[in-house]
């Protein structure tokens, strides 16, 4: 499977991060000057004090020794040979960045595909020219059609200006659900718009930094949560049982 959880470094800005004024011990300050940001103390056996931290978006702890003289970073591992590291960083770290990143995709400028009422919520971004993202919306249709699922397309011009003029077109238009409809289907491709007002370019441009912050490289990017809460994302367009375990039976 291609489904990864999100870990994006730019939620780290609405996280508890421990106050600058705190004395971290040298082996911690050290990493901070290499670029490690430093979240949340916490407790650890045999004399470890633990911190979370993030590096490039990917989540770390490091543990520093009694004597505050050094830090190891990695998973801590019991007698018995399990981590006690993975449940730590999910609680501390995965989860509360899974919720920032969920409420910033709400925020985002995206045009509905599906019900309101949908038992699901799926964000997908979408570029107006992209050929994977026109093949997802059409295999996504019985799962959308029933009312199961809402796609929720956040609109990016990630393939060059014409990407960017359409995007603008669609985030503009009077009824964007139908011009979506039109560009996707093939039925009524979008048109590019003569210039992309200020409204439209902000959108655009809010749209490819969130895009970015989730690690997404290429669209479709499709992110939901789990059954436990969690952000996680299929990169690329889903196809046979992989729609099946993103969404469920088939209708």
């Amino acid at each position: 499977m291609t489904f990864k959880k999100i870990l994006p470094a730019l939620a780290l800005l609405t996280l508890p991060i421990m106050a600058q004024a705190e004395k971290y011990p040298a082996p911690v300050e050290a990493m901070r000057e290499r670029g490690v940001e430093v979240l949340e103390r916490f407790d650890a056996p045999s004399g470890l004090t633990g911190y979370t931290a993030l590096f490039n978006g990917r989540p770390l702890a490091l543990y520093v020794t009694e004597d505050g003289k050094h830090a190891l970073i990695g998973s801590l591992l019991n007698a018995a040979g399990e981590d006690l590291t993975g449940a730590v960083l999910e609680e501390k770290v995965s989860r509360p960045q899974s919720k920032v990143m969920w409420d910033n995709l709400k925020n985002s400028s995206w045009i509905a595909d599906g019900s309101d009422k949908a038992e699901q919520i799926v964000y997908v971004f979408t570029d107006p020219n992209c050929p994977y993202c026109k093949r997802f919306w059409k295999d996504a249709r019985p799962w959308v059609d029933a009312g199961k699922v809402q796609l929720r397309h956040v609109m990016v011009g990630t393939l060059g200006d014409s990407s960017q003029k359409k995007a603008a077109y669609l985030l503009s238009a009077k009824d964007p659900k139908a011009a979506l409809e039109g560009n996707e289907s093939g039925k009524n491709p979008a048109k590019e718009a003569k210039t992309i007002e200020t409204k439209q370019r902000q959108q655009l441009d809010d749209n490819q930094q969130l895009m970015a912050t989730v690690g997404a490289s290429g669209t479709p990017a499709i992110l939901y949560l789990d059954a436990t809460g969690m952000l996680q994302m299929h990169p690329g367009a889903p196809q046979g049982e992989q729609l099946i375990e993103l969404f469920g039976p088939r209708p």
